[in-house]
């Protein structure tokens, strides 16, 4: 693609990344083949190629975003499948991020968008804040059907019917392996997850430390992920730079062989970090931390281990698109979950998102609705007995709809070696074996 920016544009960083992600493109199409939100609404503005073009235009011209322009660039569920499709390896990514950027600087917002955003900026990246939200959320269920705007009532419906107590194993310690000590990582603890489902850091830690690692939990806080991709910059590399200086000093003090990250969204910021801080003082220690950076799905790949019983659960397996978009990890989790026994089952077109990218399904939750009820519909007519995913997002969007029991995948290779049954199958009538 031709562009035309001048030479006062290109000096800043973001424009001249943006310059180079836009040249690459040829216009092939290819990216409307596998873009959710097209196969939804059929405009070419709501494909990944149509963006480009509204992203180029505004840049170039440094116009202030138009509303037409938000809504289209909004309606993105950064899913990047484009990115596995694109023949021509255009880093969508960084260019739809960059365009959020702009816009949350150059665009004012119609006063109840404002406000909710800043309301999911203040609320989602704090667990305790969360939790207090989830609590005032189930107590105003029953009202629901008084609450004219979809995007309350997608809040509403956020609220999971039991909200569970803090677990303190999410609190600043050391847990060290049983037996010989063969790995040493740092734990991302996650935010929202913290909030949500506090099993899954549980079953992280038990697993790890019965198979010789030991596993550190820092004091940290958010990735930045979920004001990053609402193009709140300031918010988000506040947020990233605590994680980068809590991670990087403890691996220049004691050493670290990964920071173990089992919520895919955040392992895909993570490991961008690199990116978003550069020409930043903090940026060597920022590729640092991106470096060591594992999804626990990688880790378990590394690690020796048995199954405990003949297993004859049949397992669907979603593709978070984080995992195999934003990291390309595609094999491991359903290899991992083979050895430990389990059948496992892919659904057509798992390539396309859930709906629920971050705060997405908050945000626009009609497209969100949509993907969601196809996503649901490809799993459970595969009748598993269990769907298994590696994302704390895409566990609340598809469990919302499904009546299939959704754990994430290092609960069910907990199990499979030795740990407890978990909580969410307790009235669960199959066993391991």
């Amino acid at each position: 693609m031709q562009t035309n920016f001048t030479e006062n544009q290109l000096e800043n960083p973001g424009t001249a990344r943006a310059n180079e992600i836009l040249r690459t493109c040829v216009h092939c199409g290819f990216c409307t083949a596998t873009c959710p939100t097209y196969q939804v609404l059929g405009d070419e503005l709501d494909s990944p190629r149509g963006r480009i073009y509204l992203i180029k235009d505004m840049l170039e011209n440094e116009r202030v975003p138009d509303e037409s322009t938000v809504k289209h660039i909004d309606r993105c569920l950064s899913c990047l499948a484009c990115m596995t499709t694109c023949p021509s390896g255009v880093h969508y990514m960084h260019l739809v991020d960059h365009a959020r950027a702009y816009i949350e600087e150059n665009y004012k917002r119609p006063w109840h968008d404002r406000g909710l955003r800043w309301v999911l900026s203040k609320i989602l990246p704090y667990p305790m804040r969360f939790r207090i939200a989830l609590l005032g959320a189930k107590i105003a269920k029953p009202f629901r059907r008084l609450i004219p705007d979809a995007r309350l009532r997608a809040m509403l419906d956020m609220a999971p019917e039991k909200i569970p107590p803090v677990s303190r194993n999410d609190d600043p310690q050391v847990f060290l392996a049983d037996g010989e000590t063969k790995m040493r990582v740092a734990l991302m603890t996650g935010c929202a997850q913290k909030a949500l489902n506090t099993d899954i850091n549980d079953a992280t830690i038990r697993v790890l430390t019965r198979h010789g690692v030991e596993v550190v939990v820092l004091k940290q806080g958010c990735c930045g992920a979920l004001t990053h991709h609402m193009g709140k910059v300031d918010e988000s590399h506040r947020s990233a730079a605590r994680n980068i200086l809590s991670f990087a000093a403890e691996d220049e003090a004691r050493g670290l062989d990964a920071v173990v990250i089992n919520t895919s969204g955040c392992g895909t910021t993570v490991k961008d970090y690199g990116h978003m801080f550069e020409g930043d003082p903090l940026h060597d220690r920022a590729v640092r931390v991106a470096n060591l950076a594992k999804d626990i799905t990688e880790v378990l790949s590394e690690l020796e281990f048995e199954s405990k019983a003949t297993n004859t659960l049949k397992i669907a397996y979603h593709a978070a698109c984080s995992l195999q978009h934003g990291q390309k990890i595609t094999e491991a989790p359903k290899k991992i979950l083979k050895r430990a026994g389990f059948k496992v089952i892919t659904p057509e077109n798992s390539h396309l998102c859930c709906g629920s990218a971050g705060t997405y399904n908050l945000m626009q939750p009609e497209i969100s609705g949509q993907l969601r009820d196809a996503k649901v519909a490809s799993l459970e007519v595969k009748k598993p007995d269990i769907i298994a995913a590696g994302n704390i997002g895409c566990m609340m969007q598809i469990g919302s709809g499904a009546q299939t029991p959704i754990l994430h995948t290092v609960e069910l290779i907990d199990w499979a070696t030795g740990g407890p049954k978990p909580p969410a199958l307790q009235d669960f009538p199959k066993n391991l074996s």
